[in-house]
Order: structure tokens, then C-alpha cells, then sequence
């Protein structure tokens, strides 16, 4: 009975913490304070970094925008007569917002068969694997937070083909992405030594 009890505990504990790990951090707006909450996801970034070349701040500005660092963030439902439900605006998913079609495009070329779109660090390895084929097919730098998101909403046909001139809205948004990966990248900045040498933890 008291080794019932304990698996119990175990079981409640571990279902407590991945809870609190998958949550979205506090203060999404400092992307320090989002390292010191969830070293974890430093330490993806850095594997994402080296594994694509990608910089830290470019893919945490456009998860923002894509889930607001939700795991399992999806499009709204839509609704025939208002209350009817026939569907999702998409098939996007997750952390990257990463949809069906590309996550298997994805999962085809790296092999990462096992990965999942809620587990944050294959979000962002697949976010670093985007990027990286943004910079391969259409020469844009993986610096540019601008352009970096139009490929990523419009893909890279879409981005090839300027898509995007025909939607103004789309531009605003990518241009608040790219604000927001710079005041990230100077915030980093400030904190990277720290973070490296563990002194936060």
C-alpha cells in the first residue's frame, strides 16, 4: 500500500512539473527573464544555433508572434452560422505553429521522426531548419527578422512570388517580429555571459 502511495506521488509530481515546463513563460517580453524561468529552452536555443547557424533571437521573436510560447496553440475553430463547427482555419500546431504538410517536409529531411510540434525543442529545431532553408532557397539572411517571417507565413514560393505585397497587414506584423528580435537581441546581449556560465542557476 505505501508503495502505491508513493508511485502516486511520483506520478502527480511528475505530472505537476511537465505542466509548469510546457507553460508559457512569465514575462515573455525579456528574453533573459524567459532563460532564467526556463534554462532548458537556453540550452535548445544554443543546439539550434549550432546545429543551423540560426541566432537565438530571430526564431524566439517569431514563436512570440506564431503561439505566444503556448505548446499545444492552434487556429481558431470555425464555425458554419456561428456555432456550427466545421474545422480549423490550418493544420498549424504548437510552439512554431508549424503545419502538417512542412513539419513532414521537415521530419523527412532531418530524420526527426520521434519529434513533436508541442515539445519545445523540437519547435525551435525545426524553426532553425525553417530559417536555415529560407537563407538556402531565397538568399535572406538568417538575421533579417522581416524577412525571415514573410517566408515563414507565406513559405518559400509564396515568398519567391512577393505574396506578401498584396497583403499590407502581413508587412505590420512582420515588422513588429522584426522589432522584437532586436529588442531581444540587445536584451541577450546583457545576459548571454551570465547564461553561459550557468551563474543564474
Amino acid at each position: 500500500m505505501a508503495q502505491l502511495q508513493q508511485l502516486v506521488l511520483i506520478v502527480f509530481f511528475g505530472l505537476l512539473l511537465g505542466g509548469c515546463s510546457t507553460s508559457p513563460p512569465v514575462n515573455p517580453e525579456n528574453i533573459c527573464s524567459i532563460f532564467r524561468e526556463k534554462p532548458d529552452w537556453h540550452d535548445a536555443a544554443i543546439n539550434t544555433k549550432e546545429k543551423w547557424g540560426v541566432p537565438v533571437h530571430i526564431p524566439f521573436a517569431m514563436m512570440y508572434q506564431e503561439s505566444s510560447f503556448k505548446a499545444d496553440a492552434q487556429p481558431p475553430m470555425r464555425y458554419f452560422f456561428g456555432f456550427i463547427p466545421y474545422g480549423r482555419a490550418s493544420t498549424a500546431y504548437g510552439y512554431s505553429q508549424a503545419k502538417t504538410m512542412t513539419w513532414g517536409d521537415y521530419v523527412k529531411a532531418t530524420g526527426n521522426s520521434w519529434g513533436d510540434r508541442d515539445d519545445f525543442d523540437d519547435a525551435i529545431d525545426f524553426m532553425g531548419w525553417f530559417i536555415y532553408q529560407s537563407h538556402k532557397i531565397n538568399g535572406v539572411s538568417k538575421w533579417n527578422g522581416y524577412a525571415q517571417y514573410l517566408n515563414y507565413h507565406e513559405g518559400w514560393g509564396g515568398y519567391k512570388r512577393k505574396s506578401y505585397n498584396k497583403k499590407p497587414w502581413l508587412k505590420k506584423v512582420a515588422k513588429k517580429v522584426d522589432s522584437r528580435a532586436k529588442r531581444y537581441a540587445g536584451q541577450y546581449r546583457k545576459c548571454k555571459d551570465d547564461l553561459d556560465t550557468g551563474w543564474f542557476w
